[in-house]
């Protein structure tokens, strides 16, 4: 058996992922927009929801079959797990509460994996393709929605987003603490290169810096849209 092709961070294969990751959703949402049919955007929401699911269960059912998988950790907590759901729900449901949570696990978390994914493994791996398949679906269903449904988050998306957040840190972290699994890099940091390398090794610090991240995060992905509010309040005729 041949083994395994080396991740290349960056390398070609990492490349056309990112560009896809923009361009299809892009692609896709001007297309809506243009034919204006619901339908359309019906069929786009649904393909890439059951493409999510079918990646997630499909991986999961592969790694058990090859024992390279225990129940521990087979548990949806990471945080790219419930970014997938709230995703799933904003695609199907158009509500606003869904997608703004959508817009900042998905492009503040999720993104970061895909830029510095905690991957060894390259294309055509089927470690690799899962990997990406399920992540840059996440991002992909996220720009769709900002594309296609026009949406736009709110300062309070920040704090809203942020109070879920600390639901998934609480739980995710009884978890980790009962399975002895890092989901969401709450006990330690990853093996892989990442922005996370910067934080505190001290273990109570590292979760208070996670949670400045986020709000940092947060801050920056709402930035273009509050510059777009103030520049419409100036272009506004002065009574």
């Amino acid at each position: 058996m041949q083994p395994a092709p080396v991740f290349r961070l960056f390398g070609p294969a990492h490349l056309v992922v990112i560009l896809l990751t923009i361009a299809l959703p892009v692609g896709l949402g001007i297309a809506v927009r243009l034919t204006r049919s619901r339908r359309v955007d019906r069929a786009v929401a649904t393909c890439l929801s059951l493409l999510l699911v079918i990646n997630y269960c499909g991986y999961a059912i592969y790694l058990m079959q090859r024992q390279q998988m225990v129940w521990q950790q087979a548990l949806p907590f990471q945080l790219c797990d419930w970014a997938m759901v709230t995703v799933i729900v904003a695609l199907l449901t158009r509500r606003h509460s869904w997608t703004e949570v959508s817009y900042f696990w998905g492009i503040g978390g999720t993104f970061q994996a895909i830029l510095t994914p905690n991957l060894q493994v390259g294309f055509p791996d089927i470690r690799f393709l899962s990997f990406f398949i399920g992540h840059c679906g996440i991002v992909a269903g996220v720009i769709y929605l900002l594309v296609a449904r026009r949406f736009r988050p709110s300062l309070g998306s920040i704090w809203r987003t942020l109070a879920w957040s600390e639901l998934y840190l609480i739980a995710t972290l009884l978890v980790d603490r009962l399975t002895n699994v890092n989901y969401g890099f709450l006990l330690h940091k990853p093996q892989a290169a990442s922005i996370l390398d910067w934080l505190s090794n001290v273990h109570w610090l590292y979760l208070v810096e996670l949670n400045g991240l986020a709000l940092l995060f947060f801050a920056l992905l709402y930035l273009p849209f509050a510059m777009g509010d103030v520049r419409g309040l100036a272009r506004q005729p002065k009574s």
